[in-house]
């Protein structure tokens, strides 16, 4: 067997179900659960209706590169999205779809990372999503945890890796927007991690797959690529990004997403992909590119996130250290309690179900980031959102002694 697999931490909802097992919500009052993101808005009819005009797909294998027609309307969506030069990315050298970025977060630990090498770090931000710690541990990899401080609003603390470190990195994941901070990297962030891949040799993966659920329409969260292309880096070298039409297009049923970048490193990704077997479906391709050619349904869905944030902020606000993020759909107060008792109460008292920002965190030299934290999933209805807020009012005032 693997040895990995001694070493994967139980996830955090097979951790959150030992809780629900343990606390029972209020007889007679419904259960809300802010636990998990999972979009509940509804998918676009378009790529329904994609779906079902192509399912005649089903009668043939589909080929790992994907259709032309889905890697041109992928990169044509970058372009005006990231502000990409058009000629730059290359529907043959630089993109390949994959089954939501979930897979391929984890395939490309498999891809990059050489077990027995003296190179074997997986750098990844604390908190964290935890594909990235199981992908690491199942390549043969060490991770090692990125403090992300909320002095810094939540990115990374770069001052506080040693170069020792990053000589033995050989893969980085970023997220940005953060999953669960929503924070957004910048383009300083961008010029030193580059720099640092420069120097080390490191591939750079950045987890974009909340990149469109943004608060302010005015200024969307900056990409990888765009960065790259307006710095003049404009082979890529060693970035990619992932990116999921789960978040963007309320689609999580689909498993799609793409990722793109570096040729370099698309060449041998595809290559490893022809034997992981991990081609998407051509009707999931069809119902792909109805939803990455309109930008509509995005623009509604990122509406009624915004409702949602106007109205739950600031009845949690105050009761609770919290900010507005600026993009995902998550909320991580800090609280003065322990984070798993403040969910036993939240869902013993209030019904309510979140999840313990401990989870989704490592304890490090600094500790764990998500002691004392909460994460809400913004994720059902407005009404249904505004209900649990002011059932959560009185037990966190409580819990804070306020």
């Amino acid at each position: 067997m693997n040895p990995g697999l001694l070493e994967l931490k139980p996830y955090p909802f097979e951790q959150l179900a030992a809780i629900r097992a343990r606390v029972q919500p209020p007889a007679g009052l419904p259960l809300i659960n802010l636990s998990i993101g999972e979009p509940q808005h509804p998918t676009p009819p378009r790529v329904h209706q994609a779906l079902i005009a192509h399912l005649d797909g089903t009668a043939r294998y589909p080929a790992t590169r994907g259709i032309v027609e889905l890697r041109q309307a992928i990169v044509d969506w970058a372009n005006r999205r990231f502000h990409v030069r058009a000629g730059l990315l290359d529907a043959e050298r630089h993109v390949l779809p994959v089954n939501g970025t979930r897979e391929a977060l984890f395939a490309i630990a498999q891809c990059v990372v050489a077990a027995n090498s003296t190179r074997n770090l997986v750098v990844m931000p604390n908190p964290f999503y935890q594909i990235y710690e199981g992908a690491a541990l199942l390549a043969g990899g060490s991770p090692y945890f990125l403090h992300c401080p909320a002095e810094l609003d939540f990115r990374p603390d770069w001052d506080a890796v040693p170069d020792s470190v990053w000589a033995r990195t050989a893969l980085i994941y970023v997220c940005s927007p953060g999953n669960p901070s929503g924070a957004i990297l910048t383009g300083e962030d961008y010029a030193r991690l580059t720099a640092l891949a420069d120097r080390h040799g490191f591939v750079i993966v950045a987890d974009e797959c909340y990149s469109e659920l943004y608060y302010d329409e005015q200024r969307p969260p900056l990409g990888l690529l765009e960065w790259c292309a307006a710095n003049g880096r404009e082979d890529f070298r060693h970035c990619l990004v992932m990116h999921s039409l789960s978040k963007r297009s309320n689609a999580p049923g689909l498993r799609s997403g793409f990722v793109a970048g570096d040729a370099a490193i698309i060449d041998p990704f595809y290559r490893y992909r022809t034997y992981q077997g991990g081609a998407m479906p051509v009707h999931v391709q069809h119902a792909s590119i109805a939803a990455w050619t309109d930008e509509e349904h995005v623009i509604t869905n990122r509406a009624l996130y915004r409702r949602k944030f106007d109205a739950v902020v600031p009845l949690l606000a105050s009761v609770a250290k919290l900010t507005q993020p600026a993009a995902g759909f998550y909320l991580w107060p800090e609280v003065e309690a322990d984070d798993l008792l403040a969910c036993e109460r939240l869902l013993g008292a209030a019904g309510v179900l979140v999840l313990p920002g401990s989870f989704l965190a490592r304890t490090s030299q600094h500790g764990n980031p998500g002691k004392h934290r909460l994460r809400i999933a913004l994720v059902a209805d407005q009404d249904e959102c505004v209900q649990a807020a002011q059932r959560m009012q009185p037990v966190l005032r409580q819990l804070q002694g306020l």
